[in-house]
């Protein structure tokens, strides 16, 4: 990813709430899973959709090709998920304490996706959803804590699944072009693997918003609503350039490491641009980032587990390695965390 010039614009309003910690207490992730529809839409086919082509996609935003869900639900995606993790922890779903999917909205409002979950995969556990939009896989993570500092649970699956292809306007080239579908997955037990971790929100519903139902009240006044994604473009990107930049340096401090110190970034995968941004404030060394934009595009809070297990699948994290982990989206929401990688390497 070739560096760019930065932008003026670095020194925003801080979020109306944020919380970093460290921990002594913690766990260690032991497995992880991904799933992708089949299907997959390259840019030249979207580009017969709308007024579009490979060349403003691709130089914008490093997106090639993305996974459109056609026949798979999204319960069928994190189902396969979580089983992958499972399998990759050897961990059988009736040791599982608890479960918590990210997403922003399964195939049913009730009930939820770590319900439908559980009832496939043959687990006991209480099990519920999480919403910080393309924040909610960290936000996962930062409630397992909880839940291990109580010493409440043993091992916890986390999903994160997405199907944005049923929120997003397919007429609209701004935004039916950046996000694809799919789900990704950990399984996590006691141990020292998260170092750091930071949650931020700050609300806004003029920035990046999807409406609810409506529904047929007819005691209600009817109200004309666009309920498809909308995304201010502008003040998104400035929003995750900057939470990017803040969140890494404040958990990489407060795990007690130097940027150089860190092995591997991971951030979320909504725009190689924005990533970009942030490697010119940070001084963590390029060849660092790891991405897979191009043939998975956004998939909001399944961007980083997926990406996590193709690189834990292609042997590419170290027993030891330092990870961290960025991600921002609707909310508005942040969340970063320093994870030190227990697992041995895949074999390749």
């Amino acid at each position: 990813m070739a560096k760019k010039q930065l932008m003026p614009w670095f020194n925003t309003v801080r979020p109306k709430y944020e919380r970093v910690m460290k921990n002594s207490m913690s766990f260690q992730i032991i497995g992880t899973g991904s799933a992708y529809p089949v299907c997959i839409k390259t840019n030249d086919e979207l580009s017969q959709l709308v007024d579009t082509t490979d060349e403003w996609i691709s130089s914008r935003t490093g997106i090639k090709s993305r996974h459109i869900s056609t026949t798979e639900s999204l319960s069928e995606l994190a189902v396969t998920a979580a089983k992958q993790a499972l399998e990759d922890a050897n961990v059988k779903s009736e040791e599982l304490s608890l479960i918590i999917c990210a997403t922003i909205q399964g195939d049913y409002v009730t009930p939820s996706l770590a319900c439908v979950v559980q009832k496939e995969i043959g687990a006991k556990c209480p099990a519920f959803d999480v919403n910080a939009a393309c924040s909610g896989f960290i936000y996962g993570l930062d409630i397992a804590l909880g839940y291990y500092e109580r010493k409440k649970a043993d091992k916890v699956l986390i999903i994160a699944a997405e199907t944005m292809s049923k929120h997003v306007n397919w007429k609209d080239r701004a935004t039916c072009v950046l996000f694809g579908d799919g789900a990704g997955a950990v399984v996590l037990s006691a141990g020292d693997g998260l170092v750091a971790i930071k949650t931020t929100a700050s609300g806004a519903t003029d920035i990046l918003t999807i409406p609810g139902r409506t529904g047929n009240n007819p005691f209600s006044e009817p109200k004309a609503i666009d309920d498809y994604l909308y995304m201010n473009g502008p003040e998104v990107f400035k929003f995750a350039v900057t939470s990017m930049c803040r969140d890494l340096k404040d958990v990489i401090a407060a795990a007690g490491l130097t940027e150089t110190e860190i092995d591997m970034v991971l951030p979320h995968q909504a725009n190689l641009k924005i990533i970009e941004g942030a490697m010119n404030r940070l001084k963590i060394p390029e060849e660092k980032y790891y991405g897979n934009i191009e043939h998975s595009g956004n998939i909001s809070a399944a961007s980083i587990p997926i990406l996590l297990d193709e690189l834990n699948k292609a042997g590419l994290i170290k027993k030891g390695f330092k990870l961290a982990l960025s991600s921002f989206g609707g909310g508005l929401t942040s969340a970063a965390c320093v994870i030190k990688w227990n697992k041995e390497a895949v074999q390749k």
